[in-house]
């Protein structure tokens, strides 16, 4: 048998049974090149919509439609081999009904390979994650910031800065967890209730812009990169590729102006 056909995937319930423990690491990722670098680190890699701004130079995510989703999905898990793959269903794929979603969900997991989905929303949207875990779909469910509801939040806003509106938050996250999510994304969300939302469910809260208290983090991997013009407080930058790059690009168009390039070591 061959090393690469011993390599096994990162499974649902090996994240779910890391709550309270190592960490959860993990990223986005929309192209197998990347994905096959992510791949040796990460517990789990998002194919998120994200990729409709980050790829696409879309103003939003509400533009994604699913095709694009299913595209992205497989170049990640064409290159990946031990991570579990996670990919976002697109915004007006899953809200409409749990059987509209679990068909879109189901012909995701079918034609990615990928290992679950993940979808927005909360108490709303419990009905829909437990019709598609008892169907057999695994999903990792997200609140605080949801960035397909920024119409109805008004933009993207932090979310529990008021007290207030910690009981909503809370009651979102137990409704997901009791729905059978097997983690929780906590996105844009104040340390404290981010803290207080992961000592009181029983699976993992991976948290973006939700401080270390939570079970795990997950960043844009463009963004932690610094390919982006601009990044939100959350974000660190681990590199910084985009000003790396442009000099890449500047020396081959004045090597090319100045044929300097190529040289008989680049000709046949």
């Amino acid at each position: 048998m061959s090393a690469q056909t011993q390599i096994r995937r990162t499974t649902v319930p090996e994240i779910r049974a890391r709550k309270g423990g190592e960490p959860i690491v993990s990223l986005t990722s929309y192209h197998a090149h990347t994905a096959a670098i992510v791949d040796k680190y990460a517990d789990f890699i998002l194919v998120g919509d994200s990729l409709g701004m980050v790829m696409h130079g879309m103003d939003s995510t509400l533009g994604v439609p699913l095709d694009l989703m299913i595209m992205h999905g497989k170049a990640v898990v064409r290159g990946t081999q031990s991570t579990l793959v996670v990919v976002d269903m697109p915004f007006g794929t899953y809200e409409e009904s749990p059987a509209i979603a679990f068909r879109n969900a189901a012909r995701i997991m079918k034609e990615t390979g990928c290992g679950a989905v993940k979808l927005e929303g909360g108490a709303r949207m419990a009905d829909t994650i437990r019709f598609l875990t008892e169907r057999g779909i695994p999903v990792m469910a997200h609140i605080g910031l949801t960035p397909q509801s920024t119409n109805v939040m008004g933009g993207f806003k932090t979310q529990g800065r008021n007290e207030d509106s910690w009981p909503q938050h809370e009651a979102d996250a137990q409704a997901v967890a009791d729905a059978g999510a097997f983690a929780l994304v906590l996105e844009g969300m104040v340390e404290p209730l981010a803290a207080k939302i992961t000592k009181q469910i029983d699976i993992p809260t991976i948290g973006i812009g939700a401080s270390v208290e939570c079970d795990g983090q997950i960043l844009v991997l463009e963004d932690m990169l610094g390919l982006n013009a601009w990044t939100p407080k959350f974000v660190k930058k681990y590199g910084d590729l985009g000003p790396a790059i442009e000099r890449a690009v500047s020396d081959y168009a004045e090597e090319v102006k100045t044929r300097a390039f190529p040289t008989k070591d680049h000709t046949y």
